[in-house]
């Protein structure tokens, strides 16, 4: 399955779609900067918490986004367990999008570190999947709270703060807090149900957005831009699972469209459906792996 940009070339973690490039690219630069062969020894030799600063020392922008992503973590958790009080449960929402998109930021700027006014490099910045959050976290910062909305931000802070964690782990030593270790591994396993429920969750914003404007909760124009969001997530180069969300749901609405208690009216209903969304669908391009 093809590798997820939000996992990729961030911090460790292991298996499948979630196998991460900083990982490899943290252990190579830590062999180039010992200056040689004895020295590459030596570092894979240390252990303990000097070593734990070193690597913090020679990778300032991983480790800034790993303490980014803690403080998103804690956001999160003070917006849904309110144990603070109302007027600090709403900062806590705005405060992890803020922390969001300027992780996302980040994030972009190691991707496409040379910034170029032409409509070029737009185009392969509108590509990647941290300016597609960065886009989501403009977009909700000043509405309604919404928990579904968090829902992302969490989970992929969530991920990329455990994967860097075992790394920190790893070189403070190989049997040091066995029990978190635990806990990051058993989130590890189950990373691809994580990312399938993500990309559900997108998904399930849009209709909700829907029913907030007849209520009064939302914008009329957030829908419309929340949709070059989904479209965007959609056609997602490195991230398949939105487009394998919408495949299946698609295949469990036409089967049960095809059995005999199906009601006339919700055949035709789903049907219809179907065809209106194949319609917004957007082009995808091959995936990246």
């Amino acid at each position: 399955m093809p590798i997820i940009e939000e996992m990729t070339e961030d911090e460790p973690t292991g298996g499948g779609a979630s196998s991460e490039g900083t990982s490899g690219s943290d252990r190579s630069n830590d062999t180039s900067t010992t200056g040689g062969p004895s020295g590459s020894s030596s570092t894979s030799q240390r252990h303990g918490t000097q070593a734990v600063c070193d690597h913090i020392t020679a990778h300032k922008i991983d480790t800034a986004l790993w303490l980014s992503r803690m403080f998103t973590v804690m956001c999160c958790i003070f917006f849904i367990i309110p144990i603070f009080g109302p007027s600090f449960t709403s900062s806590a929402y705005q405060r992890a999008l803020i922390c969001n998109g300027l992780t996302s930021a980040l994030r972009l700027h190691q991707r496409l570190p040379r910034f170029q006014l032409n409509r070029e490099f737009f185009g392969r910045m509108l590509l990647e999947d941290s300016c597609h959050y960065i886009l989501y976290s403009l977009l909700f910062i000043n509405s309604y709270p919404i928990t579904l909305v968090l829902t992302p931000v969490l989970l992929y802070a969530l991920l990329h703060a455990c994967g860097y964690t075992k790394l920190l782990l790893n070189l403070h030593g190989e049997t040091s807090l066995q029990f978190l270790r635990r806990l990051i591994d058993k989130l590890t396993t189950n990373q691809q149900q994580l990312f399938r429920f993500i990309a559900l969750n997108e998904i399930i914003i849009m209709p909700c957005l829907i029913v907030m404007i007849f209520i009064g909760k939302c914008s009329l124009l957030l829908p419309f831009v929340y949709y070059r969001f989904l479209s965007l997530r959609y056609s997602s180069r490195r991230n398949p699972y939105c487009r394998v969300m919408f495949y299946e749901m698609r295949v469990v609405s036409e089967n049960y469209s095809r059995q005999a208690n199906c009601p006339g009216f919700l055949r035709s209903f789903i049907t219809r459906g179907i065809a209106f969304l194949e319609k917004l669908a957007p082009p995808t391009q091959p995936s990246q792996s």
